[in-house]
């Protein structure tokens, strides 16, 4: 496994979307266009709102050609970003983050308690913020799973959050 670090930039996000960063059969994040942020700004494991870690990840939509393949057809006429994607880009950062403290398996979005949306983001949206707060981390022999609350902060307001973000690391299959 390479060198934990503080933030990662988009090179080091392929690299883990390739099973490169934290070693053949453990967490992964996926490649584009299914990765949702540009870079992790912050990565710890003590602070955030349960004293328990946190991640902040960083994407810059506006002008971004990355993002036209959900813009140009959700909705035609109407173009909005799927809540779903930003959902799932609050469990990739939970999902990186186990991976991250060197916990091994493939990760899995495990549910989610509560989710609001409050504002959408379109094609004038200049910056999304996503912010992910550990509450626990459970790492048995039979379960390693992560709960956390997340943010979308778009253009420096809360339109998304969820409550109770769980993801699991499952063993590789041979």
């Amino acid at each position: 496994m390479a060198e934990r670090q503080a933030s990662y930039e988009f090179e080091d996000l392929l690299a883990c979307g390739r099973g490169e960063l934290f070693g053949p059969g453990n967490a992964q994040l996926p490649l584009p266009p299914m990765l949702m942020f540009d870079r992790i700004s912050h990565i710890g494991e003590e602070g955030g709102s349960h004293g328990k870690g946190h991640v902040v990840a960083e994407l810059k939509v506006a002008g971004s050609d990355r993002l036209n393949w959900f813009f140009d057809c959700h909705f035609q006429g109407d173009p909005v970003m799927p809540g779903c994607l930003g959902l799932d880009a609050l469990w990739q950062l939970t999902g990186f983050y186990l991976g991250w403290l060197g916990l091994t398996g493939r990760g899995r979005a495990a549910g989610v308690g509560e989710v609001n949306f409050k504002k959408e983001i379109t094609p004038q949206t200049k910056h999304v913020q996503y912010v992910v707060n550990v509450k626990r981390v459970i790492n048995t022999r039979k379960l390693k799973l992560a709960e956390a609350e997340g943010e979308l902060i778009a253009d420096g307001e809360v339109i998304y959050t969820a409550r109770n973000l769980r993801v699991l690391l499952k063993a590789s299959e041979s």
